[in-house]
């Protein structure tokens, strides 16, 4: 695991040292850049002054701060109450240490499924997506996908109890958190069959956890917003966001194609494509059901939903599991040609770094 970590970590570094080139070489200011833009300046807010917070930008639109999730706030508050660091500061820690945290656990479930090689490949390959620029900057996907990962592998090794607690976690910790416990129950619902009934109470214990979190941060709001089952979905609706199974995607598609826009979009409807393909590709090569479930709930609501079509990417980078079939191939060609493993990784690298610095600096859309 050292060595994966290691090179995720180089990886991520550089990726930040290229941001704050491209912010000084523009008058911008890094820090500033990765840790208090678009989304964390509304997770700051809560943490400050907790819920309450509205911008009415027309009568059809409104954005409200009921639509993030606690957790994250929850621990920017923590941190800036027991540190001396301010908001982007503790911030950007929460959101670098939660990434490491993420690469150990996805290390973990490439190791159980392949091997120590495959492992690395797959940390590599995460670390080095076209949007992971975002796993540097104060979001919430780093802290997804760090209980994802971990609940996942306590899936695989049949820690059910465990399984379920860090469900409840990543529930809390943004709207498609409802994955991580799709494939909990999944995975229990599984087991059950195929035991005919012999199961422990671990098994019923987790599964039972795995929801809760995502339900009753979903059920306050609705209290909240004098609707309760249909309360959250209308914030959502408001901020310009709905599952409408992809039609407005599509619609979105097509205006691209007949008519061009700014890279983020072409770009985002490519690795939109990409993911759909692997997908395919993990369904081909049988991968477990826990990860078949939870990557295939992050696909569908990222790729069927409409709204905020350049953030679509980023929805999909705690989508690990996706990157299997490549990590398997990067690490055959690694034994076999590592000359040709080598310039493969050297121009994702580039790319990842060169696409990174635009997204945070120059692209001036939301993430």
């Amino acid at each position: 695991m050292g060595t994966a970590l290691g090179l995720f970590l180089a990886a991520r570094l550089l990726g930040v040292t290229v941001v704050a080139m491209t912010a000084w070489a523009t008058g911008g200011h890094p820090v500033l850049l990765l840790g208090r833009s678009w989304d964390s300046l509304w997770y700051s807010g809560i943490a400050e002054d907790g819920y309450g917070r509205s911008l009415h930008l027309h009568s059809a639109v409104v954005h409200s701060d009921l639509a993030f999730f606690p957790l994250y706030p929850g621990l920017l508050r923590a941190v800036t109450q027991l540190t001396p660091l301010s908001g982007p500061g503790a911030g950007l820690l929460i959101a670098w240490t939660a990434a490491g945290v993420a690469a150990c656990g996805i290390y973990a479930i490439g190791a159980r499924l392949h091997d120590r090689a495959v492992a690395t490949a797959l940390v590599l390959l995460w670390g080095l997506l076209p949007h992971s620029v975002v796993l540097s900057m104060a979001y919430t996907e780093p802290v997804l996908t760090a209980f994802a990962a971990w609940s996942l592998y306590a899936v695989l090794t049949g820690r059910w109890v465990w399984a379920g607690t860090l469900a409840v976690c990543a529930g809390l910790a943004r709207p498609n958190g409802f994955a991580v416990a799709a494939a909990v129950l999944a995975a229990a619902a599984y087991e059950v069959c195929g035991r005919r009934g012999k199961v422990t109470h671990r098994l019923w214990t987790g599964a039972a956890l795995a929801p809760l979190g995502w339900v009753a941060y979903v059920l306050w709001v609705g209290r909240r917003q004098g609707d309760l089952l249909g309360g959250y979905l209308e914030v959502q609706r408001r901020w310009g966001s709905r599952f409408d199974f992809g039609l407005g995607a599509l619609r979105f598609v097509r205006h691209l194609l007949l008519e061009g826009d700014l890279l983020i979009f072409p770009m985002s409807m490519v690795l939109v494509a990409a993911a759909l393909l692997l997908y395919g590709l993990l369904v081909a090569d049988r991968a477990p059901l826990p990860l078949l479930v939870y990557a295939g709930v992050l696909l569908v609501v990222a790729a069927g939903g409409d709204g905020f079509f350049e953030c679509k990417p980023r929805f999909l980078l705690p989508a690990f599991p996706l990157l299997l079939p490549l990590a398997c191939a990067l690490a055959r060609t690694a034994r076999a040609r590592p000359w040709h493993a080598t310039l493969v990784v050297g121009a994702l690298t580039g790319l990842s770094f060169a696409y990174g610095a635009y997204l945070v600096v120059l692209a001036h859309k939301p993430l």
